[in-house]
């Protein structure tokens, strides 16, 4: 029993809320954000490019091929750096987005502290 009312103050505690919240809302964020690079971003800087989809992007070190003994197709060995680039993107938004939010909630706190101190 101690341990379930340990568990129960635990989960009660306005920190381990705010985490859950935290973690909903990086979940969508991160569905906003990968819409935005795919959707928004890459389509028109692969038109720049000539049409390029950078989904389709790849280095193929090695055709597909059939193994000659069971007739299983083998597929292609390919470097995906066109996914690897919309990744990449994808981090860097959530990075510098990220990047705000902390330095707009340092200077709310240091606000916040100045405004403490003065009283």
């Amino acid at each position: 029993m101690k341990i379930w009312n340990e568990f129960k103050q635990f989960a009660i505690k306005g920190n381990a809320i705010d985490m859950a919240v935290g973690v909903v809302i990086g979940t969508s964020f991160n569905k906003v954000v990968n819409s935005l690079v795919n959707d928004v971003i890459m389509p028109p800087i692969g038109l720049l490019l000539g049409g390029v989809d950078f989904k389709n992007l790849q280095f193929v070190m090695k055709e597909a091929s059939t193994n000659p003994a069971t007739g299983e197709a083998l597929p292609a060995v390919a470097l995906r750096y066109g996914m690897f680039i919309n990744t990449l993107i994808d981090f860097l938004i959530v990075a510098f987005t990220m990047f705000i939010v902390v330095k707009l909630m340092n200077k709310i706190i240091k606000a916040r502290f100045d405004f403490l101190l003065k009283k």
